[in-house]
Order: C-alpha cells, then structure tokens, then sequence
C-alpha cells in the first residue's frame, strides 16, 4: 500500500490535529509498551495524535504498516512486556554496517521515509531504541527530518543517561536466577555459572551478581584468569562453603583475549556461549561438579519492574515534551533524579562501560567478591 493511500485510509481516524509518529526498534525489552502509553497519553492531553509504527524502522516504507494510537488502545499494556507495535533488528534499515560501526541505509531510503513523513503530516518521530537504532535516528536527523530519541537496553550501555529502561527488569532476572541457582548448587556442592546478556559492558553481570548474591563477577572491563576464579572457589572451601556462584557476562574476553560468539558479515558479532566455555575449564582444575545456566533472552521477556514502568513513563512523556519544543535530534535521559536530554549524537559516540575504579565495583570487592582479577581479596578503599 502506497504512501498516500495507507495515509488516506489512517484519515478516516484522524483529524486536523497536529501528529507524533512513534516506533520500537531492536531487541524488546521491558518498558517498550510503557514508552507507548507514556507517549499516547502525554500527547493526547497536548491536544496531539499519535501515529504507531509497526515492526520498527521496517514501518515506514513500502509497504506502510502503522496504527492510530489513543488512550483507549494503550490502556492496560503499562505492566505488558514487548511491544504491541513489534519490533526487528534485520532488514532494509540495519542490513549494512559502515567503517565508523553505523547502519549504513541503503540509497533511496532517506527520500522514502520523508515522503512518509509528508504524508502523514508528522510533526516529529519518537525513536525508541538503543544505539544501533539510535544511530540511524541521527541518519534521520542529519537529513533534515524531525526525530527524537528514547533509550532502550537491558545492557545500559548508552552514554548521558544514567539508566536505560529495560535494564533493572533484566537484573531481577538475573538476581531471580541466582536466588534460585543458591539453593540448588548449596544443596549438591556445585560451582554454578551463569552466563548473561549485555554486549560489550558488564551492567547486568554487575549489579545481578550483586543483587543475587553472586561470589565471582566476570565482566568485559575487567581482565581475569581461571587460577583467580579457581583460588576463590579454594577460598570459599576454607571457609565452610561447599557451592561457588559465578556470574558471566557473555561480552567478558576470555583471558587469551577472545570473545565467544558467531561472526556474521557487515553485522554486529552474535556474542554467547562463554558460560560454557568457562563452566567446561573450571571442571578440568577443580574436584567439584560445574554446571551452567544460559538466562538468554529470559532477560528481555516478561512486565518491566516498578522502577522502568516510571522511568519509562517519564521518557515517554518527555519526548512528546521535546517535539512539542521542536528539539529534535536530542535524546532523553536520566540525570537522577531528573529526566532531560542530551544529542543523539552524543549518546551514541561512545558506550557506557563499567568504570573498574566505580562504587559499584568497589562496593562489590568490599563484601568479597571475585572479579577474577586477583587470587584473593584486596582492600578497594586504600
């Protein structure tokens, strides 16, 4: 369906308000339906329509797939995990990845989504996505049309925001998983490893292993060796406890330096299996059964907590704020306990890693906790 016809056939619902055009992007989350509502209502209330793009960026060419948003459609779905409007991570607009790690779009691209932003007289995007879809919302920005940005990741890698929503849903995940884990490896004696998501930072691995319990963290910003994680599991011995949990990131480089995943040509590596690659060494050094555990995407399913229904809530509610304002190529963010923004661009130069010298590292050391970095425990506040 054309442009102007799928335009055509929306205006039956529509009327001369001004409108928001809104999509997902990317991996789902918790908090993704809350964004919705978030935005829905705000608008609505500032005398706004909302227009829902369907199955992210994928939405807005040929064929159009999009929906009227309303109050009365969004009502229910804050505590619903995914997204009503779907989302995807392959396709036209994330097949390619240029030198400088971007999507590159292919050509044409750009002059279809502006005949769909003239068609549907949009007054601005909201993009709600993490860095690759942010990225190509920065494409859209540097063509001249109105977008702005939303931060979405349970991997909490996003630069000026102090959290993205979906991030403290994963972690309780993560602490779940562990809070279960700790009764059955205390039970049989075992080393239990837990590999989970997160890319190329260590935020989940981080503050789930805090949360759960965990006695070993493995991160990518921390180099560690087996002999570390093993003395710490003699350690734990000596002390009476018979079980070690060890909590994996997937983006952690084993200590020859590789990363385990599955290459894959112009696209970003599919990271995993490191919890295996570790549980099957550990079994060859220590007299102890290992088992491991891979949470996978248990980590995006599932109603978002307390905290991301809010902070979702508010990011949704601000960035109709930001079009209403016509700051458009800015994204919003968490500067606790505020809510503001800051450029696309700038969120997306650089990721948000785990800073090794951060309280939440020296917090963990301070209780005993392994980073795999050293035999034994070392005072972090000297």
């Amino acid at each position: 369906m054309s442009n102007d016809l799928k335009a055509s056939v929306l205006a039956a619902e529509l009327d001369e308000r001004p409108r928001i055009g809104i999509l997902t992007s990317g991996g789902d989350c918790p908090g993704l339906n809350a964004v919705i509502r978030g935005v829905t209502k705000s608008a609505y209330w500032l005398g706004y329509q909302v227009v829902g793009f369907r199955n992210g960026f994928e939405g807005l060419i040929d064929p159009i797939q999009c929906q009227h948003l309303t109050p009365e459609v969004t009502s229910g779905i804050l505590v619903q995990g995914g997204t009503i409007l779907g989302s995807t991570n392959k396709g036209r607009f994330g097949a390619r990845v240029g030198k400088d790690g971007r999507a590159e779009l292919a050509d044409g691209i750009l002059d279809q989504v502006r005949e769909t932003f003239e068609a549907f007289r949009l007054e601005g995007l909201i993009v709600v996505g993490g860095d690759g879809s942010l990225s190509t919302a920065l494409q859209f920005h540097e063509a001249g049309l109105p977008v702005v940005g939303v931060p979405k990741t349970i991997d909490n890698d996003l630069s000026c925001t102090a959290y993205t929503f979906g991030f403290n849903s994963a972690v309780l995940c993560c602490a779940d998983a562990l809070d279960r884990l700790h009764t059955t490896a205390a039970s049989h004696g075992r080393v239990m490893v837990l590999e989970v998501m997160g890319r190329h930072t260590g935020w989940i691995a981080l503050h789930g292993g805090i949360a759960g319990g965990g006695d070993v963290i493995l991160i990518p910003e921390v180099a560690w060796t087996y002999e570390n994680i093993v003395a710490k599991i003699d350690e734990r011995t000596r002390m009476g406890k018979n079980f070690t949990l060890v909590v994996v990131a997937e983006g952690a480089a084993l200590p020859s330096g590789t990363v385990v995943g599955q290459d894959s040509e112009n696209m970003q590596t599919k990271l995993g299996g490191i919890g295996q690659v570790v549980t099957e060494e550990l079994e060859n050094r220590i007299d102890q059964d290992v088992r491991c555990v891979v949470l996978g995407h248990l980590q995006r399913g599932g109603g978002p907590t307390t905290f991301d229904r809010v902070l979702s809530s508010q990011y949704g509610a601000h960035a109709v704020r930001l079009i209403v304002e016509k700051k458009f190529g800015q994204m919003v963010c968490y500067d606790p306990p505020d809510v503001l923004d800051a450029s696309i661009e700038a969120a997306v130069g650089d990721l948000r890693t785990v800073d090794p010298l951060g309280s939440a590292v020296k917090t963990a050391r301070a209780m005993g906790i392994c980073f795999g970095d050293t035999p034994g425990y070392v005072n972090p506040f000297n």
